[in-house]
């Protein structure tokens, strides 16, 4: 199994006034290509500043952060990088979900994952990934014109059109109801299984690391448990 990501005693501490605050304290981290790890944990656990980190959004303070292409072109430390460097990694192997969707309001559903397939090297085409997630019968309409769980699947379709090794979800739920919720994640779990692509879940609602390969705990910035999921469930039986 190819190791795409590796995190090595990170450490992220923000100035705020006359107080550090510590978000990361020495974490170490590794994931997969093909797996699907969920990341759970309190509000404030760090989980958001480790993906930013891995997601080349952020730098530590300290440690150091190394990306290998799953085709074997080579390897690079996201910690050394420039802007611009980082600014190619996000654009050529990560797609981003967040727990708000980012559509833009005056672009159809289409036109809105058109945004990424016009500037990626060998893309999906935007009505092969919006069927991928569902919503064939939907890819012209504007998002004021879709439910929130809607939204999101779109949001799912640009982050996957451009085939990304890594695909990083922060909260992909939480602005949803339970059964839409659910919808999403099977969306998620869809693109790991049929496209291989590498994700990680970042969620405060333990359930969902039921769907994971898996199951990293964090706590006051710490890694407290990082543990294979032996029983992993259908999302249909994921309750919360």
């Amino acid at each position: 199994m190819t190791r795409v990501l590796e995190a090595q005693d990170l450490t992220k501490v923000y100035r705020m006034g006359e107080v550090d605050v510590h978000a990361l304290r020495g974490v170490s981290f590794a994931l997969d290509a093909g797996e699907l790890v969920v990341l759970v944990g309190a509000s404030g656990s760090g989980k958001s500043t480790l993906l930013n980190i891995l997601g080349g959004l952020d730098t530590p303070s300290s440690g150091r952060v190394v990306y290998r292409d799953p085709e074997g072109r080579g390897e690079h430390d996201l910690t050394s990088a420039g802007d611009r460097a980082l600014t190619a990694y996000r654009r050529e192997h990560v797609g981003f979900v967040f727990q708000f969707y980012n559509l833009v309001p005056s672009l159809t559903a289409r036109e809105n994952v058109e945004l990424v397939t016009d500037v990626a090297d060998a893309p999906m085409t935007a009505e092969e990934v919006l069927a991928m997630v569902g919503l064939e019968e939907r890819m012209d309409h504007f998002p004021a014109q879709l439910s929130g769980g809607e939204q999101q699947r779109v949001a799912i379709a640009r982050a996957v059109a451009k085939r990304p090794d890594l695909l990083l979800c922060d909260e992909p739920t939480g602005a949803l109801d339970y059964k839409t919720g659910l919808l999403v994640l099977e969306v998620i779990e869809r693109v790991n299984r049929e496209l291989g692509t590498a994700t990680i879940v970042i969620t405060h609602n333990a359930p969902i690391a039921r769907m994971a390969h898996r199951v990293v705990t964090l706590a006051d910035g710490r890694i407290q448990s990082d543990r294979a999921n032996d029983a992993r469930v259908p999302i249909s039986e994921i309750t919360w």
